[in-house]
């Protein structure tokens, strides 16, 4: 037995999809509720969290549906089909809408189409592919949505410095081209384990919360302390940019995109040092690592953060127009936080899968997203009050991620289950 790497790299579209979208989202929306629209970092805060609320909402039920539904094309399929071409849609009219208003109306109907998919599409993945394998495959699976957040961020910042709405328009058609590629490609099982009614969400919350053994609990509780830093730093980090480093946000973007290029490139060696070593303690190190990283930019001084190293074509940021790129020490320090994070994210869901049973795994990624968006509901809301009592000091948000990431890690340390089950197929799937 082995993985399918072909179909692997195949269904890593999906996520690519998924990481196009968001991470255009993440590095503009921002900037637009700011400079277009003059909110404050609270209630900017607050609107970066909209999407979550919505996947909180939508993402958990949606997984434990999937689990139940039959249809010739599949069960994850038909939420793939339906939500995609209509986040695609509104996602190229939000640099075009100039009245607040609208401007919700568009980003609200985007939340809702992509939670609408995005558990589907990451539950295919535990679907076609055996348990001892699935840390490696996950590791494919984010290197691909990795490749994703690298175009929307460096692609993007070029795109965005010639015109405003060309990254939201590249988003907009590979976001189409990857649905497609995962429809004409993956197929998925026919046979999705135990016949019996399955528990709905609350009822599988309700079992993980009574489950003596907590270690479900435990890495639940862990990937919320961990995203509570993470995605809190992600959604101010371009205004961390320009207001604690003083660059532009397309520079700003582009440090973003040294986080995700070695993201990318460590995704595989994360999910086989996974396999390898054991997937608690990888996830262990990498949150130590990260926290570490991001103590060490709090502390260092901006005028020594922007220090050039070395010229880095492409990756680096632009000091000043004309000027060859660079990778500034803190484009070093996020390298090594995108390592210390692939090291986490590539290890987490197979973890959390390898917890329940074959005809279960979309409810338990429900469960995954379940904790990991209130997590990033919470992290915005929670810094940008943090940013306005400091005197909108953009600088406070890296000394209270690692205090999330510390929290993680005692939570981790008590994980007994979620290793790699050896020999444990996956359904049968369909020619």
């Amino acid at each position: 037995m082995r993985l399918n790497y072909g179909k692997t790299f195949l269904l890593g579209f999906g996520f690519f999809g998924v990481s196009i979208i968001w991470g255009v989202y993440n590095a503009f929306v921002p900037v637009f509720l700011a400079e277009k629209f003059h909110l404050s970092p609270v209630l900017i805060g607050f609107f970066m969290t909209l999407d979550n609320i919505a996947a909180l909402l939508i993402q958990p039920p949606i997984g434990a549906l999937s689990d139940r539904l039959r249809t010739p094309i599949g069960r994850r399929m038909p939420f793939i089909l339906i939500g995609a071409p209509i986040g695609a849609a509104v996602f190229g009219l939000i640099p075009l809408v100039a009245v607040l208003p609208l401007f919700v109306a568009c980003t609200s109907t985007l939340l809702l189409s992509m939670a609408l998919w995005r558990t589907p599409v990451v539950a295919l993945m535990p679907d076609i592919t055996p348990s001892q394998f699935r840390s490696q495959a996950n590791g494919i699976i984010n290197f691909m949505g990795g490749v994703g957040a690298i175009l929307s961020f460096l692609v993007g910042a070029r795109l965005y410095e010639m015109n405003k709405a060309f990254p939201f328009w590249m988003g907009s058609g590979l976001v189409l081209v990857a649905a497609l590629m995962v429809f004409a490609f993956i197929r998925e099982p026919k046979e999705y384990g135990a016949s019996e009614k399955q528990p709905n969400m609350l009822k599988s919350l309700k079992e993980v919360l009574q489950d003596k053994d907590r270690s479900a609990l435990r890495i639940l509780c862990a990937i919320f302390f961990w995203f509570l830093g993470y995605t809190a730093i992600e959604a101010f980090f371009n205004l961390y940019a320009i207001n604690h480093l003083h660059i532009t946000e397309a520079n700003g973007t582009r440090l973003l995109g040294e986080l995700s290029f070695i993201f990318v490139i460590f995704a595989l060696p994360a999910g086989y040092i996974g396999g390898r070593f054991g997937r608690r303690r990888t996830i262990i190190t990498g949150i130590i690592v990260m926290a570490l990283v991001l103590v060490a930019i709090f502390f260092i001084p901006p005028a020594t953060l922007i220090q050039p190293l070395t010229k880095l074509p492409l990756l680096g940021i632009v000091p000043e127009a004309g000027a060859a790129a660079v990778l500034p020490v803190i484009g070093a320090l996020m390298m090594i936080a995108g390592a210390g994070w692939a090291l986490i994210n590539i290890n987490s869901l197979p973890m959390v899968v390898d917890m329940t049973e074959t005809a279960r795994i979309g409810t338990y990624t429900g469960l995954y997203y379940l904790f990991s968006t209130l997590s990033a509901i919470v992290g915005p809301n929670s810094n940008g009050w943090i940013i306005q009592l400091t005197g909108k000091n953009y600088n406070s948000i890296m000394i209270v991620a690692p205090f999330f990431m510390l929290v993680a890690f005692i939570l981790m340390w008590g994980v007994k289950r979620g290793e790699a089950v050896v020999n444990a197929a996956p359904a049968k799937a369909g020619d």
